[in-house]
C-alpha cells in the first residue's frame, strides 16, 4: 500500500493485518483517482469503513483541506494512527472510532451541512447539474465549484465489509439517508465499493456511474435533485473491467 500522488507521492502506508478488511489495489486506486482528481483540492473527505486510511490519506496527500476517518477495528486504528501520523497531517484528519452506523444516527447533520456553511455558498441549480449529466464531459470529472465547499463532506468513501450487504443492508440504506440529508454536499460523490456479486439499492442516492474492476464494483452517487424531472444520464456512463 502506497500514496500514489502528491505531497506524499509514494509513501508507504501500514496494511491491514489479517484480512480484516480489504485494501484497494494501487491499480484499481489509480484509476478512482483519475476520475477523482478535478474534485479533491479543497475538499472535505468521509473515509467509512477506513481500515487503515489508504482512501482518506491519499486525498490529504492530493489536498483535501480534511478528511474523517471512520473505523471500528482495533488493529486498524492502531495502524490508522501510525499512518496519520507519519504522513504529519494530523491537523487535517479526524478518527472516529466504533459503530459507524451509530455514530451518524447520534449526529443528525447540523442545518448548515448540505447548505454549504454559511452564508454565500453557490449551489449549482437542477438545470445546470441536468446539463453536466447529460453532456458529453462527465460530471464526475468536473472540479467542484469553490461554493461547494462547507462543512458537509464533497467524497464520501463507502467502503463496508462485503458480507454487509447480505447482513446488514438496512443498516446501509439508512446510512446513504443520511448522507443525503446533509452529510454530503449537494453536488458531492458517495464512491461505493462492493463484491461484483452482490447490489444494493440506496434509494436516498441517485448512481450517476458504475465501474467494474475485476471482482469489485464502484458505483458513484449523488444526492437527487432537489426539482424538476429525473436527469438522463447520457451516454457516458461505463463499466471497466480488467
Amino acid at each position: 500500500m502506497r500514496i500514489i500522488a502528491g505531497e506524499h507521492r509514494g509513501r508507504k502506508l501500514l496494511p491491514p493485518e489479517g484480512d480484516v478488511t480489504r485494501p484497494i489495489t494501487d491499480r484499481v486506486k489509480q484509476s478512482l483517482f483519475d476520475i477523482l482528481a478535478p474534485r479533491i483540492e479543497g475538499a472535505r473527505v468521509y473515509d467509512c469503513f477506513a481500515g487503515t486510511g489508504s482512501m482518506g490519506l491519499e486525498c490529504l496527500s492530493r489536498g483535501a483541506s480534511h478528511a474523517t476517518f471512520f473505523e471500528a477495528d482495533r488493529s486498524a486504528l492502531a495502524r490508522l494512527a501510525k499512518n496519520i501520523e507519519a504522513m504529519r497531517v494530523g491537523k487535517s484528519a479526524t478518527v472516529v472510532k466504533g459503530d459507524l452506523f451509530k455514530w451518524f444516527e447520534n449526529h443528525p447533520p447540523s442545518p448548515q451541512r448540505g447548505e454549504g456553511g454559511g452564508e454565500g455558498r453557490n449551489v449549482p441549480s437542477h438545470s445546470t447539474i441536468a446539463s453536466q449529466l447529460t453532456s458529453n464531459t462527465s460530471p464526475l470529472t468536473q472540479p467542484l465549484p469553490s461554493g461547494e465547499r462547507g462543512r458537509s463532506a464533497d467524497l464520501i468513501f463507502l467502503d463496508p465489509p462485503y458480507r454487509f450487504l447480505r447482513e446488514q443492508p438496512a443498516a446501509l440504506v439508512q446510512l446513504a439517508e443520511h448522507f443525503a440529508s446533509g452529510h454530503l454536499s449537494r453536488d458531492g460523490l458517495v464512491m461505493f465499493r462492493h463484491d461484483i456479486a452482490d447490489e444494493l439499492a440506496l434509494p436516498a442516492l441517485n448512481v450517476v456511474d458504475r465501474r467494474e474492476y475485476g471482482g469489485m464494483t464502484i458505483e458513484f452517487l449523488q444526492r437527487p435533485a432537489e426539482a424538476g424531472p429525473p436527469v438522463s444520464m447520457g451516454n457516458w456512463q461505463s463499466e471497466i473491467g480488467n
